[in-house]
């Protein structure tokens, strides 16, 4: 073959071998689809790939069946309704293809409430997979079973849970106890047998089933606590071993047993029951699940003392950096968690500031924490960040750092300086988002100093009148409405004057100004200010009577709110004008009837002047009464929610405690060290115990001593005896063996280890090293010498 002839033979047959390994490849990774994406076969919207499943599924070959199944799966986790296919689906339940199988129970699970006339004729098949060797497929027919909505299938049902609920494979009996709710669901009548089930299932030893099964409990059950006494510490033991989120049903249930049947920690005593349980939860605060931790942190809040509460820390700080999802569940946590014991929890502040990034209610709650471990040590650092804070884009979170830093002073009386020069500072500003929630704070925190409640500043700029003074002076730049009104207020409640001004009598000499400016612009003010300036014309007239300026003043203000559009200002105007009857009848004009009381000047001040004075601080919505206990959507959302219950308070004494002992709670017997040999005869085989060869002796062990009067238990003299008995054993042999010559040698060492038990050996000295040595030789001569002497005999 010429050179040009081979060149194109080899190039023909290499495209052939390429070909054939291309379609090989593909035919082999045609389930995988690794050419275009492992999701992106299935998962293809095409309709003309869905007209053939039906077709698929009718097929013969396995292959059409499983990719017509993969096919389904995919559109049903795309949200599309693939039930038509049921009835073809269905007579591919009792495919012998294993990953068929699997996809056919899958979506009979999905359709089988749906479509349960159809899946009533695959019952005999689920009853029959029920004995499959393979627990998974066990698993997956007693899940189906339990799927299909039929209520005259229960009793099948409770069968095949009975039968499960005993199977060898702890993944069959973590399924059966799930099925169990759905079974109760179906029909209340098998609610008996359900029970004696789940009662049996108590005594379950593996971990990956007993979390269902306390699922299982919590669904038929949750009132018959009293079936958990005998199982409750064994139960604690076994948590650390048990799965993810079978730990969380673990521990709810666990702790409302505690709630319920023991005593109530009192102080740092806490009963050994709840110890117990204590003790057991704290391993699950390292676990990688979050909601396992939090989980534990619940149990050990309400279980615990407050001893606790330094363990769950850390944990509860890690979590933090999670998620922003956790971080929300976990800031609710610590508002419920740290006004127990604040203190633990003030050095680690700084895990508590704001980030730009976090949401609106996130922001809130980490301010609402900064002020919980605010203490006269770090209000400093606290209260630059609420300064900060009030710079926020969102409105909402300036207003709470304003009031933040309201609550500031009142809790660190030593920061009262620094918290009013930072509000006289937002005030100035002009910043309409802040200068609002500046003053109503500044407002409050006058009326505390003026009340004694605060002690006030050193600085005379910083008093309380001082303050007022230069916020009426700047109430023409400030345009917040609610802002305006707290002003005209401030100017109106502390207008008194005890001594002699350049205004008039009994009044300082900035008030009639302020309600002058403010009558001229009546007319374009909002309603709130509007009320405050006619409250400010009434107050103003009871402190000066006789002035005539004022009072004219006070009678025009009270004209123009007689007329106003608001129905609001004209009662107010009506209301203060009758009020102020007794003191200037000019206030009412001539078609008001003068009827009813009439007040003299001191009761029309003492109702004008004596109000309730603003507080700072609000009332907490997390409360840790149990009404809305950790972990509960609730509590995160703030409104009730129906899956939510309350935690049950604690009983005084509680049950006793002689209910929960077991079998399980028997102390373990230590084995004793040395067993002498005829005590090893008459133990049963049947012990565990282990067994411990002993020199043989005519002594009891209690008596054998060596000649120091000591008791001979080290390693040296033990084999010290051993040689000195096995030795003279085989002098005995040896006789023996002469005697009986015509003996076989099975009957020969029969005898011989009957008789190297029941001979009684000399102990032999410990310390001498050339004895046992020499003992040793003789003891291998005259093993070779019987070795001997058996060949002969044979």
């Amino acid at each position: 073959m010429s050179g040009p002839q081979y060149l194109s033979s080899l190039t023909e047959n290499a495209t052939r071998l390429g070909m054939r390994l291309q379609e090989s490849i593909s035919e082999h990774t045609r389930d995988l689809a690794i050419a275009r994406g492992a999701g992106t076969t299935y998962l293809e919207n095409a309709d003309d790939r869905t007209k053939d499943i039906r077709k698929q599924l009718d097929s013969n070959s396995d292959r059409e069946k499983l990719d017509a199944m993969k096919r389904l799966i995919a559109l049903i986790s795309k949200g599309r309704n693939v039930s038509e296919y049921f009835a073809q689906v269905v007579k591919n339940v009792a495919s012998q293809n294993l990953e068929i199988r699997k996809l056919v129970y899958i979506y009979l699970l999905r359709y089988a409430e749906q479509e349960p006339d159809l899946a009533l004729l695959s019952i005999n098949t689920f009853q029959k997979d029920l004995t499959d060797s393979n627990p998974l497929i066990r698993a997956m027919a007693l899940r189906v079973l339990s799927g299909i909505r039929v209520s005259m299938i229960g009793n099948i049902v409770v069968l095949a849970i009975k039968k499960c609920a005993a199977d060898i494979s702890p993944y069959v009996r973590k399924t059966a106890a799930l099925a169990i709710p759905r079974c109760s669901e179906l029909d209340p009548a098998h609610l008996t047998p359900l029970i004696e089930i789940i009662t049996n299932m108590l005594k379950e030893r593996s971990p990956l089933a007993i979390g269902s099964v306390a699922v299982a409990f919590e669904a038929v059950c949750p009132t018959r606590l009293d079936l958990l006494h005998k199982h409750y510490r064994r139960l604690c033991r076994i948590l650390v071993d048990v799965d993810e989120w079978g730990q969380i049903d673990l521990m709810n249930l666990l702790l409302r047993y505690a709630r319920i049947m023991l005593p109530r920690p009192i102080g740092d005593e806490v009963d050994v029951d709840v110890k117990l349980l204590l003790q057991s939860v704290e391993p699950v605060l390292m676990s990688c699940n979050s909601a396992s931790i939090m989980a534990a942190v619940k149990v050990m809040y309400y279980a615990g003392t407050t001893a606790h509460l330094q363990k769950m820390l850390q944990p509860l700080l890690k979590l933090l950096h999670e998620s922003r999802e956790i971080e929300r569940v976990v800031l609710v946590y610590l508002l419920v968690i740290i006004p127990r014991a604040p203190d633990i929890f003030s050095p680690y502040y700084s895990r508590f500031l704001l980030r730009t990034n976090d949401a609106r209610e996130t922001k809130r709650h980490k301010i609402q924490l900064l002020l919980l471990v605010l203490n006269s040590e770090n209000y400093g650092a606290i209260l630059r960040e609420f300064i900060d804070y009030s710079e926020d884009v969102d409105d909402c979170i300036v207003s709470e750092s304003v009031h933040a830093i309201g609550q500031c002073a009142s809790v660190v009386p030593e920061s009262m300086p620094q918290c009013l020069t930072a509000l006289i500072g937002m005030i100035q500003s002009g910043t309409d988002s802040v200068t609002g929630p500046a003053i109503l704070v500044l407002k409050i925190l006058v009326q505390a100093q003026l009340s004694s409640a605060l002690p006030g500043p050193t600085d005379s700029s910083q008093t309380p009148l001082s303050i007022i003074a230069r916020l009426a002076g700047k109430l023409d730049s400030i345009q917040n409405a609610q802002a305006r009104a707290c002003i005209i207020w401030l100017v109106g409640q502390y207008a008194a004057s005890k001594e002699p001004g350049q205004g008039p009598e009994g009044v300082v000499e900035w008030a009639p100004d302020v309600l002058r400016r403010t009558a001229k612009s009546f007319g374009q003010e909002s309603v709130p200010v509007k009320l405050q300036v006619i409250t400010l014309a009434a107050k103003l007239s009871v402190l000066s009577p006789n002035d005539q300026i004022l009072t004219l003043l006070s009678r025009y203000v009270f004209s123009l709110a007689r007329y106003d559009t608001s129905y609001d200002v004209r009662d107010r105007a009506k209301m203060l004008s009758s009020l102020l009857a007794g003191i200037s009848p000019s206030f009412l004009t001539e078609t008001e009837d003068r009827g009813g009381v009439v007040l003299r000047r001191e009761q029309v001040r003492l109702v004008l002047m004596d109000g309730k004075s603003g507080t700072l601080k609000e009332e907490s919505r997390y409360s840790d009464d149990g009404s809305t206990p950790l972990a509960s959507l609730s509590l995160v959302l703030g409104k009730p929610m129906q899956m939510d219950a309350s935690l049950p308070d604690w009983l005084e004494k509680g049950v006793e405690s002689s209910l929960r002992d077991s079998e399980d709670d028997k102390p373990i017997v230590p084995v004793p060290s040395a067993i002498s040999s005829s005590s090893a005869g008459q133990r049963p085989r049947a012990m565990a115990s282990p067994v411990v060869l002993t020199p043989a002796s005519g002594s009891r062990p209690d008596s054998r001593q060596d000649n120091k009067g000591t008791f001979a238990q080290d390693l040296d003299s033990f084999y010290a005896d051993a040689v000195s008995a096995s030795s003279e054993s085989s002098e005995d042999e040896e006789e023996s063996e002469e005697s009986e010559e015509n003996e076989d040698d099975d009957s020969e060492e029969e005898e011989d280890e009957e008789e190297t038990t029941e001979e009684v050996d000399k102990p032999a000295d410990s310390d001498s090293e050339g004895i046992r040595e020499k003992d040793e030789d003789e003891n291998q001569g005259n093993r070779l010498s019987r070795g001997n002497s058996n060949s002969d005999t044979q």
